[in-house]
Order: structure tokens, then sequence, then C-alpha cells
């Protein structure tokens, strides 16, 4: 019973810590999370302010505005980083689009953290951080991963129709501005990168992306997709994975100017 009690008098204690916090968008961000992309739609025609292309080494910021036109979008690809050779599970992952014109465009969901906050599974489940999409370069949101060389980093070419990546993409931009006036707190379960994702994903397909372990465990998003046939590739996922695991070419690419076009020499 005093077990019991103690435990109950814990839970409460959170809750009523939670109950006094609220999500802010004027905190002091770490550099590269300090602007929070401005989206404006005009027909085709899609203007956004704050398109980052950080320093995949330094992490430096720079910013700029980018306007890309969705009538030429045509593919979107899955990146898929887990945090370790030696498990897959803990994973980030976001999505990358294509125009014909070669111009791509990442968009990443992430924890928004204050200068000197270290991400936590602990402090990310209880109100420490907001969420932020993140639009940037390739370069950027894909070179930091691999430099940082914590396991492998993978792309997958997704399976859909170009009405599904438009709505895709057009959902995640308005989510994105959104979050600008409107700040949310990012929560390790409930509130993290896949499951915005999948959230996204699962209003463009026939077969719904599962919750649960794809959102835990996000490491294995590319099993999920291959079982669902999102995958744009033939082939055991074995053999996918080694054929999508860009890790040594994105690292000889740091400094090219075609980082994109290279990441993808081995792909269809």
């Amino acid at each position: 019973m005093v077990t019991l009690a103690l435990l109950g008098v814990a839970v409460l204690a959170v809750t009523a810590w939670r109950l006094t916090r609220h999500p802010r968008a004027d905190r002091d961000w770490l550099p590269d999370q300090r602007l929070a992309p401005t989206v404006t739609f005009a027909g085709d025609t899609v203007r956004i302010v704050d398109v980052r292309d950080a320093d995949p080494r330094t992490r430096a910021p720079r910013w700029h505005a980018m306007t890309v036109d969705l009538a030429r979008l045509d593919s979107v690809w899955l990146v898929v980083a887990p945090f370790s050779t030696k498990w897959r599970g803990p994973a980030h992952t976001f999505v990358s689009f294509g125009f014909s014109d070669g111009t791509y465009l990442a968009v990443s969901v992430e924890a928004r953290r204050e200068v000197g906050e270290e991400y936590g599974v602990v402090a990310g489940a209880l109100d420490r951080f907001e969420v932020l999409y993140v639009v940037g370069t390739e370069h950027d949101l894909i070179g930091r991963r691999v430099f940082d060389d914590e396991g492998p980093v993978y792309l997958y070419p997704i399976r859909a129709e170009r009405a599904a990546l438009r709505t895709l993409l057009t959902e995640m931009l308005t989510r994105a501005d959104r979050l600008r006036t409107h700040p949310e707190f990012y929560n390790t379960f409930t509130n993290n990168c896949t499951s915005n994702l999948v959230a996204h994903v699962n209003r463009v397909v026939t077969r719904k992306v599962p919750g649960g372990l794809v959102t835990l465990l996000p490491g294995y998003a590319d099993a999920v997709a291959d079982r669902l046939g999102l995958l744009a590739a033939d082939g055991t996922l074995d053999e996918m994975r080694r054929r999508f695991e860009i890790g040594a070419r994105a690292r000889a690419a740091l400094d090219a100017p075609d980082f994109s076009r290279r990441i993808r020499e081995a792909a269809p």
C-alpha cells in the first residue's frame, strides 16, 4: 500500500508540473534551430523562407529563401539513420522531396532545444522540448548524420503517385508553418519524428502504416515500408539495405556542389 501511495504521489506531482508548462516559440534556441520556416502557397508555387543549409561538420547555420513548383514534384525519399551500428532500433527518420529540375527539399521533424540542452529520452517525454519541422537541404540534413557517423544512413526511393506526393509535401509544409505560431511540445513516444511522419503518410496511402513498433523503434521503418510495398525497388530487404546505404559516398561528397546527385549514383 505504501508503494502504491508513493507511486500515486509521484504521478500527481509530474502531472501538476506538466500542467504549469506551456510550449513557446521564443526560447533561446540552439543556433541551427533558431528559425522556423515560413511557408506561403500560391497555386503550384510555394515560397519557403528560412530554408536551412547548415554546415554538416560545424552546424553553423545558413538560411535562405526558396521557391518550388509543385507541378515539378516527382519523387519522395525516405531517410533512415540508426543511432548505432549494433542495434538499428533507435533512429532518426525523415523525408526528402525531389523535383524534375534536380532540386531536393528535405523535411525533418525534430526536438527543438535551447542553448545548453541535451536531448534525452526521458526529457523528451516530460515536455522539455518543442517540435520543429526543419525544412532544409540534403547537404545539411543528410550530411550531418553521415558526418556524425553514429550508424548507417539509408536513402530509399518511395513509390507514390504525383497527387499523393503533392498532398504529402503540402501538408508537411503547412504543419511546419503552423508550428511557428502555434508551438507544441515534443514527446519521445507520441509526438516525435516518426509519429508525425506516419501521420502524414497515412493520409495519402491505402495500406496504413501501423503505429507502435515503427514509432518507438524507427530504425525498422524501412522494413515496414517494404512490407507495405512502399519501397520503389526490387529485391529482399537485406539487398535493398546494402544498395541504399549511402554513408561512404555521402562522406566523399560532403564538399561537392552536386551532393544530392552523387549520393544517388547507385540508386535507380
